[in-house]
């Protein structure tokens, strides 16, 4: 059973226990997404129906922004803990390279997702990627057959939310691939364009000071944030 936080429902997981569902949908039949949604998203879904709807149809929902988790304790229906999304991807890469399944990139300005390509094949011995593109199309139909002709089993879609999230509901099957994740800025990280926070912010839940401080302007994004909770109140008094 998920855990409702303003509508979108969680897979109550831990960080291991998300990349062993994970490779539970890589190795299964069929076509699986998996969503990564923080406060912003959760914003974004409560007024945009589509959202929600493509947010809610993935197999599986993580709770990637410490916000979730204290909105989630505030319902008091806390859930085990945050599990960012760009570590869920690394351990799905990791998984894909040692089981000698195919990892296709997308999204990014162009050129970010080739040199992502190459910074992971050195950082995961043995990972195959089977193709790449950046976030710059105007067909989705198109962009999809890129990702079946690669035979991929696996995708990354980094195309920011909430396009990724419709998109991966919309043509996830016309992909292919076995299991598709959404996780937005990653590929940039991976290429070494954007920088995660030092370890001592991601300890203190405060990767999202860490890049306000280093892009201010964020700021405007980060108001949702404050939003976000004074919802969750708003809902739990409603409740």
């Amino acid at each position: 059973m998920r855990i409702n936080v303003l509508g979108v429902g969680y897979d109550n997981v831990t960080m291991a226990e998300a990349a062993a569902r994970g490779a539970a949908l890589l190795d299964a039949g069929g076509t699986h997404y998996v969503v990564t949604p923080n406060p912003e998203i959760v914003e974004t879904c409560r007024v945009d129906p589509e959202a929600m709807a493509a947010v809610n149809g993935a197999d599986l929902v993580l709770p990637d922004g410490i916000g979730v988790i204290y909105g989630a304790r505030m319902l008091k229906t806390p859930l085990k803990e945050r599990v960012p999304g760009i570590e869920f991807g690394a351990a799905m890469i990791d998984y894909c390279a040692k089981n000698q399944k195919s990892v296709y990139l997308l999204g990014a300005k162009p050129g970010v997702a080739e040199t992502a390509a190459e910074h992971l094949k050195r950082r995961f011995d043995g990972l195959i990627v089977a193709g790449t593109h950046d976030g710059y199309f105007k067909d989705d139909a198109a962009a999809a057959a890129l990702i079946r002709e690669s035979g991929a089993a696996m995708a990354l879609v980094c195309l920011g939310a909430p396009k990724q999230e419709i998109f991966m509901a919309r043509y996830g099957e016309a992909t292919g691939a076995r299991l598709l994740m959404g996780l937005g800025g990653a590929l940039d990280v991976f290429a070494g364009v954007a920088q995660r926070a030092p370890e001592f912010y991601i300890k203190h839940n405060l990767e999202w000071l860490y890049r306000l401080l280093k892009n201010p302007s964020r700021a405007g994004r980060m108001v949702k944030l404050p939003l976000f909770l004074l919802h969750v109140a708003q809902s739990k008094r409603g409740s």
